[in-house]
């Protein structure tokens, strides 16, 4: 019998660094990866109309349950490592989380504001419910209190700023040993990219590591100002309990 993978699950928000963060949890060499688990699940219960929709439910498990199953089992591949990248809103109300025990967590946040402003530039739309911010903050709360342990908050900014520095505090912090094979990859598509990268990915698929760090455009609608302001309590929950590389 084999030993159980190490699970990581890293939660996000949508326009965050979270793919590129795949990319390089992938790099490890030893780290099975999956992308956005629930997608599939979130597209049929709440019928939106994203990019790759169609695409993604005849590809993507829609059931939460089987989802869930799969989330807490084996690694693909046999690795002994196994990374889920979760998207925070595609966990509506009512899922169980009791599957998020048998597994390791990541936070990832970004700056509401610049969610709005680039999550608005690809959808032409935002809601509060769109950036995940709120839902975010919740699962935090709920996964600390199911699993008796505060797990690490990091944000996207500070792993640009310093990769090596911040991905060795995350990997300290969820108990894996860190490795500088996390700070480049090779440039592409990957197979295990969601149905929906052609409409999203193109900059991950041309990155080969982790960006600098690029001003973003505070200036927003004022009815996208309302929406990161429903936002930012959330954040500022997860940031002051964000960790720091030291």
């Amino acid at each position: 019998m084999t030993d159980a993978p190490v699970r990581l699950c890293l939660w996000s928000g949508p326009r965050n660094i979270s793919t590129a963060t795949m990319r390089s949890f992938e790099a490890r060499g030893n780290c099975a990866v999956w992308d956005e688990p629930f997608y599939g699940y979130y597209l049929k219960q709440t019928g939106l109309d994203h990019p790759g929709r169609e695409p993604t439910l005849a590809a993507w498990p829609t059931d939460p349950a089987e989802i869930a199953r799969a989330c807490a089992g084996a690694a693909p591949q046999g690795q002994a490592e196994f990374f889920q990248k979760h998207m925070c809103q595609h966990m509506l109300d009512g899922l169980d989380l009791s599957w998020t025990k048998d597994c390791r967590h990541i936070f990832l946040i970004r700056d509401p504001a610049e969610v709005a402003a680039s999550y608005h530039a690809t959808m032409k739309r935002a809601c509060a419910e769109d950036l995940g911010a709120i839902r975010q903050a919740r699962l935090y709360d709920e996964i600390c209190d199911l699993t008796g342990q505060a797990w690490p908050v990091i944000e996207g900014a500070d792993v640009l700023a310093n990769p090596a520095g911040m991905l060795r505090a995350v990997c300290d912090a969820v108990g894996i040993a860190y490795t500088d094979a996390m700070l480049s990859w090779p440039p592409g598509r990957r197979t295990t990219d969601g149905p929906w990268a052609p409409y999203w990915y193109a900059r991950v698929e041309a990155s080969t590591g982790f960006e600098a760090p690029r001003a973003s455009p505070h200036d927003l609608p004022a009815h996208l100002s309302e929406v990161v302001a429903d936002c930012t309590p959330a954040y500022q929950h997860l940031k002051a309990r964000k960790l720091s590389a030291g």
